[in-house]
């Protein structure tokens, strides 16, 4: 029972942190309703598992070389610009026009659960800093409990169901919350958030370019 113990206390820590796939999990979750969001939430849950068995696997190896880590922190860096400036220029016009009476906010009512399962993977394992992350908590799992397999699923399987849950709640609290939301605000919402996703992938490519090249 321990290891499904500090999986779920790994799986708060993660939940707490302020990501981009935090931000766009919020953002889309006020912008077109819960279950956009819910399906998001999914994505971001399968890129986790993707790391976690890639990571179990041995993948680290392949992602330790410094000129690897470049390569996958550019593209981490590009996938993160691109969703931000899409972000940032969405305006939701057919919202605006469709509430101008009542100043509410309101999805739209076409959804593509497979788009936003999509988004949601690429956006969190876009990230490799997070993909080192999952890389050293496997290597901890390894060093306190072996790497049998019902171990590291039961350890894992408390940290992805933390994960999940979360972040479930963070959709259910942006879709209740954008009633109280006129569409000018929802508006800056958006740029707001582009804005902290294009920035973090400045960030990111600035951090392995640095890890790269440092003295």
């Amino acid at each position: 029972m321990q290891p499904l113990l500090q999986g779920v206390l790994f799986g708060l820590l993660v939940a707490v942190s302020l990501g981009p796939a935090f931000f766009s999990l919020l953002q889309t979750s006020v912008s077109r309703g819960f279950k956009a969001g819910f399906f998001m939430a999914v994505g971001i849950a399968l890129s986790d598992i993707s790391i976690i068995a890639l990571s179990y696997m041995g993948i680290s190896k392949l992602i330790s070389n410094p000129e690897n880590q470049l390569i996958v922190g550019i593209i981490g860096g590009i996938i993160l610009a691109i969703f931000g400036l899409v972000t940032f220029t969405k305006r939701p016009a057919k919202q605006i026009n469709d509430n101008m009476a009542d100043n509410s906010i309101k999805p739209s009512k076409s959804l593509n659960p497979l788009a936003f399962t999509i988004k949601g993977y690429f956006l969190n394992i876009a990230n490799p800093f997070l993909i080192i992350f999952w890389m050293g908590i496997m290597s901890y799992v390894s060093a306190n409990y072996g790497l049998e397999s019902k171990t590291v699923i039961s350890f894992f399987s408390g940290t992805i169901m933390t994960i999940f849950g979360t972040d479930i709640i963070k959709s259910f609290v942006g879709n209740k919350i954008k009633k109280y939301l006129k569409p000018k605000v929802l508006i800056w919402f958006n740029r707001i958030v582009g804005i902290i996703l294009m920035a973090s992938a400045v960030i990111l490519i600035s951090r392995v370019l640095y890890d790269l090249y440092a003295v």
